[in-house]
């Protein structure tokens, strides 16, 4: 299996290098995988997306897009690449058929040409054609914008948080449409700051500070985490992160949702009967406890932690 998109050791500044956007940054997308680059804003990402669609030129490292150079053949990225920008950037004066029928005359094709490739997201905003771009919904913008990123038929799919500000049912269609694409063999590299989101691709890079922290599998990447993780509630939550986050046991505590998420440093048997303890000499009350599987997003902040070498519990 090739590699789609590969890059080596890519750095990016700003601010005549006071600012490194991306620090070293290195890996790769095999040819038909959808591959999630997953991190929050800031982090680098739409910089490495930049750099990809030719857009701005990284300070150091190479970086290729379907075996093409993103420096000596940009013209043939531009011209072969589908790119779909965390912005909506259709014209929104223009109506749907017209936003496409454009982007077609663009790459010297036709809609009816590659038709099968964009039907079925298509008939989904077929009934709003003769719509104006920027009077649909955040949803519909949605499609439309992939619609015109797939009309000239790219092998390789590049989507720049595709699904930021967009409602949960379109954010799963969204989702459900890139799976259907990739089962036509179309390479699809997608950035999402939506930690779940990362469950729904087949490998993923975690990005932080303009680092990658790791790359793998999301299975992969949990099945990793070194050690149990627990959930804890009371009725004052408020101090029973102080007292958690004020002990020495205590590795870790974090607040997530209506529970504290904790791991313990130096764990007794009974984890749960040891956080417990720690909740009755603080005299809460209605603790529970419980021991949970740990999710991406647990597995980010515990590899953040480690990278920047703190204590998760400051």
């Amino acid at each position: 299996m090739g590699e789609a998109v590969k890059l080596q050791r890519i750095v990016k500044t700003y601010d005549k290098g006071k600012v490194k956007a991306v620090d070293a940054v290195s890996f790769s997308v095999n040819e038909g995988e959808l591959f999630g680059l997953i991190g929050p804003d800031g982090a680098g990402k739409t910089s490495i997306f930049r750099i990809l669609t030719t857009v701005i030129l990284a300070d150091q490292g190479e970086a290729f897009v379907d075996g093409l150079d993103v420096v000596k053949d940009y013209k043939a990225i531009r011209s072969s690449v589908g790119y779909m920008p965390g912005k909506f950037s259709l014209y929104q004066d223009l109506t749907v058929w017209e936003n496409l029928n454009f982007f077609a005359t663009v790459f010297d094709t036709t809609i009816e040409k590659n038709y099968n490739l964009i039907k079925d997201i298509y008939e989904q905003i077929k009934p709003f054609r003769n719509r104006r771009a920027g009077k649909l919904s955040g949803g519909m913008k949605q499609k439309l914008a992939l619609c015109c990123a797939l009309i000239h038929k790219p092998r390789v799919l590049l989507l720049d948080e595709p699904t930021t500000g967009v409602d949960v049912v379109s954010r799963k269609e969204f989702w459900d449409m890139l799976k259907t694409l990739k089962q036509q063999g179309i390479t699809i590299l997608v950035s999402t700051p939506y930690m779940d989101e990362a469950m729904r691709c087949e490998r993923i890079a975690l990005i932080q500070n303009g680092k990658i922290m790791k790359v793998d599998t999301p299975e992969n990447i949990i099945a990793a985490y070194p050690t149990k993780l627990y959930a804890a509630k009371s009725d004052d939550i408020y101090h029973l992160l102080k007292q958690y986050r004020e002990n020495e046991q205590v590795e870790s505590c974090y607040a997530f949702g209506e529970f504290l998420h904790v791991t313990l440093r130096n764990q007794q048997k009974d984890g749960r009967a040891q956080l417990k303890q720690l909740a009755d000499a603080a005299g809460l009350k209605n603790v529970i406890i419980e021991e949970i599987k740990p999710t991406i997003e647990d597995s980010f902040i515990r590899l953040m932690a480690d990278k920047q070498g703190v204590n998760q519990t400051n």
